[in-house]
């Protein structure tokens, strides 16, 4: 943990008020009136400008008598949507092969599709498309190598609704066509 960053009082106000995730873990916002701290990045409503004291160190701010926020959870070390996430991608492997938009992905996780889609682009940078796509490749990859099935066959296989979209994704992430990645080396 950095013990100071040298931020100023309003240096630290300016990225609160961005929720400016890059400061998280750096310094606390801990609001008198509440007794709560979050993470600069929290994104529940700004307090009072004159009710806000920085810290830190989190146990200075816990020491204080300042207890966690429940939605930005400032005492957990990673982010507090890992968990959606990772059930996301469990999601993803385990259903790579059903055709999938993104609500059925939000509705398995209990969120909207926009929440969803901007939350998981935030924590891996790619959207769950996308995510969906490099398994799916993958998955190819494997079955293309290590069977004697067509390449359509292997398109349908792991889930690709058409095969030019297929082929498309494939050299995309690849760089080579299904066929070049299955004779050569790519």
């Amino acid at each position: 943990m950095i013990a100071n960053i040298n931020l100023s009082f309003e240096e630290m106000w300016e990225k609160i008020i961005a929720c400016d995730q890059k400061y998280d873990g750096l310094f606390y916002t801990a609001v008198k009136t509440t007794k709560i701290y979050c993470r600069p990045s929290c994104s529940s409503k700004k307090p009072k400008k004159i009710n806000v004291e920085f810290y830190h160190d989190i146990n200075d701010v816990e020491n204080a008598g300042f207890r966690a926020c429940k939605r930005c959870q400032p005492e957990v070390e990673h982010s507090p949507h890992t968990e959606l996430v990772k059930t996301v991608i469990a999601f993803l492997v385990t259903h790579y092969k059903q055709r999938l938009v993104l609500q059925d992905i939000a509705n398995h996780v209990g969120v909207s599709s926009y929440y969803l889609d901007r939350l998981f682009k935030q924590e891996t940078l790619e959207t769950p498309r996308t995510y969906l796509e490099k398994i799916r490749v993958d998955k190819a990859a494997y079955l293309l190598k290590n069977t004697d099935r067509t390449n359509l066959e292997v398109c349908y296989d792991v889930g690709f609704q058409s095969p030019s979209n297929f082929y498309k994704v494939f050299r995309r992430l690849k760089n080579c066509s299904p066929s070049e990645y299955r004779n050569l080396d790519c």
